[in-house]
C-alpha cells in the first residue's frame, strides 16, 4: 500500500453512462491476474498499464461540505477525491472493483468510468497521476506519461526499463542540449530521486551566475522536448568536466 492521503474533494464526479447500467462492480479478471504477477515481480509497471487499457475503472464519489478547496457540484453535496501521493503529487484514486474501493472507504460511492475518461478528467484537473486501489491488494502508482498514454488510447513505454534508459531518448536529451554555452558534456542514466538524471559536464571555473544561466537554459530546452517529456520525473546532476 503506498501512503497516500485525501488532498480534498475534486470535480463534479464523472456522469454515469448506459454502458455501464448493468456493472455488478466486480473486477476485471485478466487486470487482477496481472496486478497479481506484478506483486510477484513477474510483470512491471508497462504491463499493468497494457492490462489497464479498455477497462472500466471505479472512480471514487464522497459527500463534502465544500470549503475554499473544493471543486463542488452544482448541489454541493458529492465529489471525486483526489489524493496526495508520497512525493507530493496529486493523484486520482481509481478501483478495479467495489471489494477494493470498500476497503479504502466505506462509504464511498463507485462511479464507473472507462479507464481513458478517468485518466483524461485527472489530467484536466492538472492531477499528476492515478492511484490504482489504494488500500490494496495490490496498488499501484501509474505516473504522468502513461496517464497521458491511457488518456488518449496510445501505448507507453517508460523512458528507463530494467536500469536502461531507452536510446531514443538519451538522444533526444543531447540533441536538446548541443550548443549551450559553457556545456562540454551530457549523459543520461535513471535517476537516484527520479526517473532520470541528466548529468552536465561544466566547463570549469564558472560563477554563480554563469552556473544559473546554463541550468536555466537546459531546464527550458529539455521542458519543450516532446520525447524528454516521456520520462516521469527527471533531475540534473551539474559536475566539472573533466
Amino acid at each position: 500500500m503506498v501512503g497516500c492521503v485525501p488532498s480534498g474533494p475534486g470535480p463534479k464526479e464523472l456522469p454515469r453512462t448506459s454502458a455501464f447500467a448493468q456493472d455488478d462492480g466486480a473486477p476485471d479478471p485478466v487486470l487482477v491476474a496481472v496486478l497479481a504477477r506484478h506483486t510477484a515481480g513477474e510483470a512491471d509497471l508497462p504491463d499493468v498499464v497494457a492490462a489497464l487499457v479498455g477497462t472500466r475503472v471505479l472512480v471514487p464519489v464522497l459527500a463534502h461540505e465544500g470549503g475554499p478547496t473544493g471543486h463542488e457540484d452544482r448541489e454541493g453535496s458529492t465529489a471525486v477525491v483526489a489524493l496526495r501521493v508520497p512525493d507530493g503529487r496529486t493523484a486520482l484514486p481509481v478501483f478495479t472493483g467495489v471489494p477494493a474501493l470498500t476497503a479504502w472507504h466505506a462509504e464511498a460511492r463507485p462511479v464507473p468510468a472507462e479507464i481513458a475518461r478517468a485518466a483524461a478528467s485527472a489530467l484536466a484537473e492538472g492531477w499528476q497521476v492515478l492511484v490504482v486501489d489504494p488500500a490494496g491488494p495490490v496498488t499501484v502508482v501509474i505516473p504522468r506519461p502513461a496517464v497521458q498514454a491511457l488518456a488518449i488510447g496510445l501505448p507507453w513505454e517508460p523512458a528507463v526499463r530494467a536500469g536502461v534508459v531507452r536510446p531514443d531518448v538519451a538522444e533526444a536529451v543531447g540533441r536538446t542540449l548541443a550548443g549551450v554555452v559553457h556545456l562540454r558534456s551530457v549523459r543520461v542514466e535513471p535517476g537516484r530521486r527520479s526517473e532520470l538524471a541528466v548529468v552536465l559536464g561544466l566547463a570549469p571555473g564558472l560563477d554563480r551566475a554563469a552556473l544559473s544561466a546554463v541550468v536555466d537554459e537546459v531546464n527550458t530546452r529539455l521542458g519543450a522536448d516532446p520525447m524528454v517529456a516521456q520520462a516521469d520525473s527527471l533531475e540534473l546532476r551539474p559536475v566539472t568536466a573533466g
